[in-house]
């Protein structure tokens, strides 16, 4: 959650200067929100930085934040999110009536407890946990949640493990590529773990299995893979990465588990690439989490963390609460939070089914890929992925073009309501801009159609610029979410 601070009192004295607070509450209002009368109900805005002092009509609280939200941009053109932005008006019959259910209530709402329950083993046995039907796993607020759930339960077993030298000598760490999701680096600084990365190189801009192996020593707490990188769309080798921490093993006694974050990939790969081997297949992979609100297909709110087996999550980590009505083991940073969103996952679990799925994210695929190749086409770009795993790719200028560069077309195209994030890569490729496009379910054929129009019409006026425009490099977009 963003932390926010107060409001500009530059801005708010610059305007005061022309013109009085209460002259500006009163011309904020629109006259014709008041209930009946025009003239009678209310004849200035409420405050906006503090409580007002009496109610509103709702009519009119409901305009007054409907019409600031309009400044926002239209979600279904935003290409810079992982996120569903569409879901069905049955899914959305469905989660207005189980927004007020507490998803943590299990005595008092029993049937969304089981739906929940069902997800989690529709998701073990989509995973090839060894017994689908004992799984364990829970939802959570995202994969963000997820992860730090994950690592909590790598570092507790860790722990019980290296009793004898933890806290008093040994510090953990974790390995990872550093283009893992920033929800890694919180993770590590909270739960006060050495994080350590492996580079990119080159034209790799992932998890190296080797260069990770060699990260490893007593004090790993396990080695994450990620299957779909935020910044190019591509799958890390868990596969290869298990077969050398295998080897590590053999060498050095040393027993690395893997975390495999399928924020995305989780529900791509399983319908897509039914052939690769990344998940509970490998003896190696301990756990697994994925993002219901991005390829899951469900609006913001829910990710899910499952583990191998039972021994895979330390039952010191499982809390037990009865004050609500019955005895519930809970495992979450998170209590109360609403059921609507597990609901909906599992309406969508029900309405689509594999065949459902593989459709849907064959769709995004086909239209990511065929958008990489009309824009690789231009001769401007040069493309890094195609959008061949996740339905995702990435391309910078191509060799050149010096006339302008990605931010320049990412501020272009926002000209035009499109949101396509233009960001730096991190550690030793710091040199290389990309601009990344996420394809989901919603972005038609039509809308990538428009897309490839807009940018046709202003690449003209890019190639004449002279240079590109200059731009604060301190904020420049990195939208690896």
């Amino acid at each position: 959650m963003s932390l926010h601070q107060g409001n500009d009192r530059n801005t708010r004295d610059d305007r005061s200067a022309t013109m009085s607070s209460d002259e500006i509450r009163r011309l904020s209002l629109n006259p014709f929100y008041g209930e009946a009368d025009p003239v009678s109900a209310m004849n200035s805005a409420p405050p906006t930085h503090r409580l007002p002092d009496g109610p509103i009509p709702p009519s009119t609280a409901y305009q007054l934040v409907h019409d600031e939200l309009m400044l926002d941009g239209n979600s279904r053109l935003n290409l810079a999110t992982f996120v569903t932005t569409w879901m069905e008006p049955q899914a959305d019959v469905l989660l207005n009536e189980c927004r007020d259910k507490n998803m943590i209530d299990k005595d008092e709402y029993p049937r969304t407890a089981e739906l929940e329950r069902r997800c989690v083993m529709m998701l073990a046995d989509l995973w090839h946990a060894p017994d689908p039907q004992s799984a364990v796993g829970c939802s959570t607020t995202g994969s963000s949640e997820a992860c730090m759930l994950a690592g909590m339960a790598l570092k507790r077993r860790w722990a019980k493990r290296n009793a004898d030298r933890y806290p008093a000598t040994a510090r953990p760490n974790l390995v990872m590529g550093i283009n893992v999701q920033v929800c890694w680096e919180k993770f590590c600084d909270f739960w006060e773990v050495e994080m350590r990365q492996v580079p990119m190189e080159g034209d790799r801009f992932h998890l190296d299995p080797a260069a990770a192996a060699q990260l490893c020593d007593e004090n790993t707490i396990g080695v994450v893979a990620v299957l779909g990188s935020t910044f190019d769309g591509s799958y890390e080798p868990v596969a290869d990465l298990c077969a050398v921490l295998d080897d590590l093993q053999e060498r050095t006694g040393l027993d690395i588990p893997v975390h495999v974050d399928g924020a995305s990939g989780g529900m791509i790969a399983p319908f897509l690439d039914e052939d690769l081997v990344w998940d509970f297949r490998l003896p190696r992979v301990a756990s697994i989490n994925t993002s219901g609100h991005k390829y899951g297909l469900v609006y913001p709110g829910v990710g899910w963390a499952l583990w191998r087996t039972a021994e895979a999550l330390p039952e010191e980590l499982v809390f037990r609460v009865n004050y609500l009505g019955g005895d519930m083991p809970t495992f979450a940073l998170n209590f109360s939070r609403p059921g609507a969103q597990v609901v909906a996952q599992y309406y969508t679990f029900l309405r689509l089914g594999r065949d459902g799925y593989r459709a849907v994210q064959q769709t995004s695929r086909d239209i990511a890929m065929g958008l990489a190749r009309r824009i690789d086409a231009f001769g401007d770009f040069r493309a890094l992925t195609k959008g061949d795993e996740l339905p995702v790719f990435a391309f910078t200028t191509a060799d050149g073009v010096s006339n302008f560069d990605v931010f320049d077309v990412s501020r272009r195209l926002r000209e035009r309501g499109w949101l396509v994030p233009a960001y730096t890569f991190p550690k030793n490729r710091e040199d290389l801009a990309v601009l990344r496009v996420v394809c989901r379910n919603g972005f038609s054929a039509d809308l990538a159609e428009l897309l490839i129009d807009d940018l046709d019409r202003l690449l003209p006026e890019l190639r004449h610029q002279d240079h590109p425009l200059d731009r604060d490099k301190a904020v420049a977009t990195a939208f690896h979410h």
